[in-house]
């Protein structure tokens, strides 16, 4: 997890903002090349959130779908609105549509009811906005960016990262406190 130096700072911070904003803008326009960043920086979270309703054999056929729809679509997209809650929604509806067209006589309810919630856009917002954490976490500096991804999604202690990464618990601490920070930072500029 170790990498190149600091990956923070301004630019990186004013990039991260703009970056869904730019992506869906290109891809409103047309270009080809945007179709493929969507998919590059979207597909893992989008795929997280198919499997949870449509299962696992499923997903990935509801995945190519979606950003078929995205790409047919993509003119009718607002630069005013989050891409990324634009592109889940899309996934959200194609999600609806394969449980709708499944051959199975019934459907199970909770199934619907977790994905469409009182009108779908909760689910779809938290599935956006994890994607966006996932992206910012990306953008921390490498040092900081080990300690976090190790405490929550690792589940280890300070003192197991400590250990793991041969560093002195104090150093972990520090890490953490100031990742949490950028990282907060990042998101809320992001929600604003």
């Amino acid at each position: 997890m170790s990498g190149s130096g600091n990956r923070s700072g301004p630019a990186r911070e004013d990039s991260y903002v703009d970056q869904g904003q730019a992506i869906g803008a290109r891809l409103a326009r047309g270009d080809d090349s945007a179709l493929e960043d969507a998919y590059a920086e979207y597909s893992g979270s989008l795929l997280a959130f198919l499997r949870r309703y449509v299962g696992v054999d499923e997903a990935e056929d509801v995945l190519q779908r979606t950003f078929l729809d995205v790409w047919r679509s993509a003119a009718r997209y607002d630069p005013e609105q989050r891409f990324s809650t634009w592109l889940f929604t899309v996934a959200h509806r194609r999600a609806v549509d394969a449980l709708r067209t499944r051959r199975h006589p019934v459907v199970d309810v909770e199934s619907l009811r977790d994905l469409v919630g009182e009108d779908g856009r909760d689910t779809v917002d938290r599935y956006a906005d994890a994607a966006d954490v996932r992206t910012a976490v990306g953008r921390l500096p490498d040092h900081e960016r080990e300690v976090i991804e190790l405490a929550y999604f690792g589940e280890l202690t300070q003192r197991e990262i400590a250990v793991a990464l041969d560093v002195p618990l104090g150093t972990v601490k520090a890490r953490a406190a100031r990742g949490t920070r950028r990282l907060g930072g990042l998101v809320a500029r992001v929600a604003s």
